[in-house]
């Protein structure tokens, strides 16, 4: 089963504490990047996995989505989420995303924010992605860039200059990482880039679009702090699509 650390208490208080958790989909840097991979949302069917708070699926309720599946692992972000939803298209379950068996042909877009990097059988995830995609609809996701989970040390240092620094070590050993994130031990599962984008083309999906996120010079001129953020890719955003 994947380490549900969303229900650990002091690591859900600190998350919940994050600007992505009090402004939500606002609150995400990366947000405007991922909105302008979705498709029509008018009358759609979609899937959130991992949805956290739910704040995408209200999202895709308020454009117009016909019907709207969010799963999540932790019972403490879907209690959130059922409190704060009110449209009658949503509906949350809960279930580990690494068994989690969506109906076949039923979605016209599979939507997953930060959340994939935590899974160790990404392969049969995928898999049961693409089939429940309908022909034509589309997958699109966020995972911690690959350069950001290499480490096995995942902290910034600085260069001879003091200039920040990122360093990549053990870029092409996949596998377990455990990092101190809001609470010590957090188990995710680093992969490479090409790794990503070989389960999708071996599925058979046709790619639409990748992305290496980084802020821009006007979301950084807005938030000084975001600076150092340029120095390496913090996001890997993938669009994907079902012939």
């Amino acid at each position: 089963m994947t380490q549900n650390i969303y229900d650990d208490v002091g690591f859900f208080q600190n998350y919940s504490q994050l600007p992505r958790s009090l402004r939500g989909l606002d609150g995400a840097p990366e947000w405007p990047a991922l909105r302008a991979l979705l498709p029509p949302l008018a009358g759609s069917t979609v899937l959130d996995l991992g949805c956290g708070f739910g704040w995408f699926c209200r999202f895709v309720a308020g454009e117009g989505a016909a019907e709207v599946v969010g799963v999540d692992v932790s019972e403490r972000m879907l209690a959130r989420a059922r409190a704060e939803t009110s449209a009658t298209s949503v509906r949350y379950e809960q279930a580990d995303l690494e068994i989690y068996e969506p109906a076949a042909e039923r979605f016209d877009l599979i939507y997953s924010s930060l959340a994939f990097h935590y899974l160790v059988d990404l392969p049969s995830v995928f898999g049961r992605v693409a089939r429940a995609l309908k022909p034509g609809g589309r997958f699109v996701f966020s995972v911690e860039h690959p350069i950001m989970t290499a480490p096995r040390h995942q902290r910034w240092g600085e260069d001879e200059s003091g200039q920040p620094v990122w360093p990549v070590g053990a870029y092409l050993d996949e596998g377990r990482r455990v990092t101190d994130w809001l609470a010590e031990g957090v188990v995710k599962q680093h992969r490479t880039l090409a790794s990503y984008l070989n389960l999708l083309i071996g599925l058979g999906l046709r790619l639409r679009h990748v992305e290496e996120w980084g802020p821009t010079p006007e979301q950084i001129a807005a938030e000084p702090d975001w600076a150092r953020e340029r120095e390496r890719p913090a996001f890997l955003l993938i669009a994907a699509e079902r012939p």
